[in-house]
């Protein structure tokens, strides 16, 4: 990158840093923004600063908020007695997209893999069994990933719910195997939603 001006290249090696981002969209991202107006320019990296200094994870549930705990742990229409665990907020996204699940929720941030180096203590597993421990849960819904580190996860955290919640269930295979959550279409994740079942 030796040949572009060095404000260029560092943009351009910045936002190869995002995800699904290569050198040729980080090219193209750059030549773009430098031919918008610069107020357009600047509303985009203030909002980048702004999201990293305004949004926190729920003390409670984990999620991305601005307000502690989130809208969500403290709507007392939620039913409390049921708790779905997903793996990022942007599964516990996809599921409000569906309005079929009413009851609380507590995401993880992230998946058991051993491969990368991600175990249980890297994970919300030690907060989610206090909570289920503290607060009455009738039926824990595991809606991680349909992945091998989704399932690793899912049966590893069945394990340890069975001996202190009423029912433990998996949301059903309407998801393809390797598939995202926040990629699926909102009829069939409510079908997988709709379709869980018991584990074990």
């Amino acid at each position: 990158m030796a040949y572009y001006p060095e404000p260029v290249a560092r943009l351009i090696e910045a936002l190869q840093k995002l995800p699904g981002i290569g050198p040729k969209t980080a090219q193209r991202l750059t030549f773009f923004l430098l031919k918008r107006p610069p107020e357009e320019v600047t509303a985009l990296g203030e909002a980048i600063v702004r999201v990293k200094a305004q949004i926190v994870n729920c003390s409670v549930c984990f999620n991305v908020t601005e307000e502690d705990p989130c809208r969500i742990c403290t709507d007392p229409a939620r039913d409390g007695k049921s708790l779905c665990v997903v793996e990022e907020p942007n599964d516990l996204l996809a599921l409000e997209r569906t309005g079929l699940h009413r009851g609380r929720y507590h995401v993880l941030l992230g998946a058991l893999s051993p491969l990368d180096g991600i175990g249980p203590e890297d994970l919300r597993v030690r907060e989610l069994l206090a909570r289920v421990e503290t607060q009455p849960v009738d039926e824990v819904i595991l809606a991680t990933n349909p992945n091998v580190e989704g399932e690793a996860t899912a049966i590893y955290l069945a394990k340890l719910l069975r001996p202190l919640v009423g029912r433990v269930t998996r949301i059903a295979r309407g998801l393809p195997v390797g598939g995202d959550l926040e990629y699926a279409d909102e009829v069939t994740l409510g079908k997988s939603l709709e379709g869980r079942k018991e584990m074990g």
